[in-house]
């Protein structure tokens, strides 16, 4: 069953490490899960002092995943990537600071797998405790963040514009997009066995990042979402060959919503409105790369027998 408790937002200092703490053992002992309370304390004490001492607020931690498969997330504001923090700076007096303060090699030492996510507005730490505390180094942190290619460096490249976007479901759909990529990217560090479909999504989620430039043109709407508009429009020039991966993306979002239902990935599946936005939106950089003008977006209306039709 997938775990989708909401984060627990943490003050700063020694006590925002020690709610961390008692929260993660709570959550581990409400799924059952007591055998992974050691790692999964010492790893979100790691993270969280990390946070406390070079991040932004606000600092939330979550727990993800499933039951047979939970993850601990760790997020602040800050963009820059995980610090290994030292004793150095540190106030004397800040014990539990001091105590927990070692480094990502404690999170390495008490992961299955573990890495980072960098977006714009900020970074998410995880990692998915192992059972026992490791006697070597550990495993190697996955870290992903932007990667933009320069837009000189376009090959073939074609002009799309995205009339009408309705931001309430660009936002959501933003989330979606950054959630899946996270799960599938951890599930094919640490368990590409038991979720197949995720290596393949997490490659096609890597090419389109690379040729469509920070997830398909979003950050590009951060202006109209700071003056609360409804709607706005939006330009993106992208890779003719994108395309492709993007029409093949559309049909594997579909399997990908199925495997959820099935909880083989640990998402949640898309609503009827979210799943019928992403056709749309995700349709026209197809069409118009093929050469089709651009077809703005036609809310759905909803019938007297409750069925949404497409006008």
């Amino acid at each position: 069953m997938p775990l989708t408790r909401p984060a627990l937002t943490l003050a700063r200092g020694p006590r925002g490490v020690q709610d961390a703490r008692r929260w993660v053992i709570q959550t581990c002992q409400d799924i059952g899960r007591t055998d992974l309370i050691e790692c999964a304390e010492l790893g979100v004490s790691e993270l969280v002092t990390n946070a406390v001492l070079h991040g932004a607020d606000p600092i939330q931690v979550r727990v993800r995943g499933t039951r047979e498969h939970p993850r601990v997330e760790v997020r602040d504001a800050s963009v820059e990537g995980p610090i290994l923090p030292g004793p150095l700076g540190l106030d004397p007096d800040d014990d539990l600071l001091l105590t927990f303060g070692r480094g990502l090699s404690i999170v390495a030492r008490s992961s299955d797998a573990w890495g980072a996510e960098i977006e714009s507005d900020g970074k998410v730490v995880w990692f998915a405790p192992a059972s026992q505390i490791s006697e070597d180094e550990g495993v190697e942190g996955v870290i992903h963040g932007p990667d933009a290619p320069p837009e000189d460096e376009l090959e073939d490249p074609v002009d799309v514009r995205i009339l009408g976007v309705p931001l309430r479901h660009y936002v959501g759909f933003q989330t979606h997009f950054r959630e899946l990529r996270r799960e599938v990217r951890l599930l094919a560090v640490a368990h590409e066995a038991d979720y197949p479909l995720a290596k393949t999504l997490s490659d096609l989620f890597s090419v389109l990042e690379r040729q469509l430039r920070d997830g398909i043109g979003l950050s590009d709407m951060e202006g109209a979402l700071a003056q609360n508009a409804d709607v706005a429009d939006l330009s993106v020039r992208m890779p003719r060959e994108a395309a492709t991966t993007l029409r093949r993306f559309v049909d594997l979002l579909d399997v990908a919503d199925e495997f959820c239902r099935q909880e083989r990935l640990l998402s949640l599946a898309r609503s009827d409105d979210q799943r019928e936005f992403q056709r749309w939106f995700l349709g026209e950089y197809v069409r118009q790369a093929a050469g089709a003008a651009p077809t703005a977006w036609v809310e759905p209306q909803t019938e007297p027998s409750a069925l949404r039709v497409v006008r």
